[in-house]
């Protein structure tokens, strides 16, 4: 314990030595979040400041071992990590979909070539990966993928299409499930292979949101040649690698419900209703939302929290990322009804930009969504109800 203490104090002296005061900020727009990549920039120099700090520390990846790139933390020091960030409010150097889905699972089923050549890429920032699962007959039943791998000697040839791929315009490589054996039941015959969006063949299309941007697209391959290196885990069970994956993306998504996400729902709305006398917010119906979205925010960052030790202990359920993500995203939902609520009629401005508040009702219809990427609340819920309740007929 004495050893855990003394992390937490070295910790916090270098964090409040080298966090720049405008990293410690809410975050406000898309701009504030950096995602790496051959192409990224920097939206400020304290941004570049901060992701370079963390990278050269390791803690881009904190519990990544130090030759992937990572900290090499245990999971206790981590979770001090977590928690002297979140105290001061600093903001995560790096986004990624490398860090978040793909690099677990390389960690679990990559061979030790496929580690060394993309985990310290994806720590330092320097590749920027997007998801190729979801094809326009494949959603929520995503083993029924028809986007084929034909094999041709040392590579397959890959032909198909993907839709919802977020940030594909932007990324530059891709993690992509690829029918292997077409002839096998749909569930078997799937590989899980990597390969450069940059390829020839490859091509993006941006698809359009009601809100009026989207990070989605419709991906397509016409005879991509991929090297059969490229495979990870074994070929035709592509699958057991997706599971393992989407365990780590529906937490990932569960995480937007979570505290600390921009201003305090009571400040915004006294920004539109004023406060009483009492300095409370001048209405008792918004109060009361507020009161209760609170309590459920704080029960679900407990959760996570819980799942995150549980995780690193090796006794997380399989099936306990699919709660998390259905209670994270119904919740942000409810964050941006009662941003709505809050706003009266300004809050349906539209033109303006963020920083006069024409977001709130895009971002209000991009929450929308959220009950449907990564897998639908229905999904979810039938998944706890056989995984985790063993409900009859479920």
């Amino acid at each position: 314990m004495s050893d855990l203490e003394t992390f937490r104090r070295e910790t916090r002296a270098w964090l409040e030595a080298n966090c720049p005061p405008e990293m410690r900020r809410p975050m406000t727009s898309e701009s504030d979040t950096y995602w790496g990549g051959r192409n990224a920039k920097f939206s400020s120099e304290p941004q570049r400041v901060w992701f370079e700090r963390m990278r050269d520390k390791g803690w881009t990846v904190p519990d990544w071992p130090k030759e992937y790139g990572g900290g090499g933390l245990s999971p206790a020091e981590h979770k001090v990590l977590r928690e002297e960030m979140a105290a001061m409010g600093a903001r995560s150097p790096l986004s990624s979909f490398g860090i978040w889905m793909l690099g677990p699972a390389l960690l679990k089923y990559g061979t030790e070539a496929q580690k060394k050549e993309h985990l310290p890429k994806i720590a330092a920032g320097l590749i920027r990966w997007c998801q190729g699962y979801s094809e326009p007959n494949a959603g929520s039943d995503l083993a029924s993928l028809q986007t084929r791998a034909e094999s041709d000697g040392d590579d397959y040839i890959i032909n198909g299409q993907k839709i919802w791929t977020s940030y594909a315009n932007y990324a530059d490589w891709i993690f992509c499930l690829v029918r292997t054996d077409p002839a096998a039941k749909k569930h078997d015959g799937i590989s899980f292979i990597l390969f450069d969006m940059s390829s020839k063949g490859v091509s993006t299309k941006p698809i359009l949101l009601i809100s009026g941007y989207s990070p989605f697209c419709e991906t397509f391959f016409d005879h991509v040649r991929v090297p059969k290196s490229h495979v990870v885990g074994q070929v035709n069970r592509g699958w057991d690698v997706a599971k393992y994956l989407l365990q780590h993306e529906r937490a990932m998504i569960s995480g937007m419900g979570e505290r600390g996400v921009g201003r305090p729902l009571g400040q915004v709305a006294a920004d539109s209703v004023g406060t009483d006398e009492q300095g409370r917010l001048d209405d008792a119906m918004l109060r009361s939302q507020i009161s209760t979205f609170e309590v459920d925010e704080a029960a679900l960052a407990a959760a996570a929290e819980r799942a995150v030790d549980l995780a690193k202990a090796g006794q997380s359920h399989p099936a306990f990322s699919s709660a998390m993500k259905y209670y994270g995203t119904e919740l942000n939902k409810r964050r941006h009804e009662i941003l709505m609520s809050a706003g009266g009629i300004d809050a349906l401005e539209w033109e303006s930009d963020r920083s006069r508040g024409g977001a709130r009702p895009r971002a209000w219809l991009r929450t929308k969504a959220n009950s449907i990427e990564g897998g639908t609340s229905e999904v979810m819920l039938g998944i706890v109800s056989k995984r985790i309740l063993d409900l009859p007929g479920a």
